[in-house]
């Protein structure tokens, strides 16, 4: 059976599946304090325009980080034996993932999602906020957060061996926790716009409606 070859013959490595769950546990207290109201009120007059990519660098190394934990745990393991239909499917779901997301990217202001361009704007006197504009256009009109939809495709098309099973795992519990609290702070921000997109257009998968 699939299952049973996916888990292999040598057995489970706990040990480093723990190690590699402390270390997303880490990332996701870090990340969650850092975009915390009260933690930004005290740092963003020290950062000023270069706090978002200041927040950006940090978070991209931390996970760098919490990558470089799991290859070191779990990276030697061997890839699963899997039939070649089962292999070819996660390939295509990982492929799929990696479009959605970059479809979905480009729907965005980068140079503001980064910090870049509020870092242009200062150096011109302009303080440029850092939240965009509702969007529900484009793959927003089927799923409220397509980058995570993408994300997920991707993450567990690469679960072709226990390293890719682990981040997968807990890359999925981050995500999914991580949308929860996003959810409220968009209600808070957007009000009832966000509140009615919300009712009518689903968070990951596209089952029902749309935005427009």
């Amino acid at each position: 059976m699939l299952g049973q070859r996916m888990l292999g013959m040598t057995g489970i490595d706990w040990t480093g599946h723990l190690g590699y769950g402390l270390a997303w546990l880490s990332f996701g207290i870090g990340h969650s304090l850092l975009a915390a109201s009260g933690v930004k009120a005290r740092l963003r007059p020290r950062f000023g325009a270069w706090y978002r990519l200041a927040y950006n660098a940090v978070a991209t190394v931390h996970i760098a980080v919490v990558f470089g934990v799991g290859w070191a745990v779990l990276g030697d393991a061997p890839a699963f034996d899997l039939p070649p239909a089962a292999t070819l499917a996660f390939h295509l779901s990982a492929i799929t993932g990696a479009v959605l997301m970059a479809i979905a990217m480009r729907g965005y202001d980068l140079g503001r999602l980064t910090g870049t361009r509020q870092v242009r704007a200062d150096r011109r006197g302009i303080a440029l906020a850092e939240d965009e504009p509702l969007r529900r256009d484009g793959l927003h009109r089927f799923v409220r957060h397509p980058i995570y939809t993408g994300a997920l495709l991707f993450l567990w098309g690469r679960a072709l061996d226990p390293l890719g099973v682990a981040t997968a795992l807990w890359g999925t519990i981050y995500l999914v926790i991580g949308i929860l609290f996003e959810e409220r702070k968009l209600v808070e921000l957007y009000g009832r716009a966000y509140s009615d997109y919300r009712a009518r257009v689903p968070m990951l998968v596209p089952w029902r409606g749309r935005a427009l």
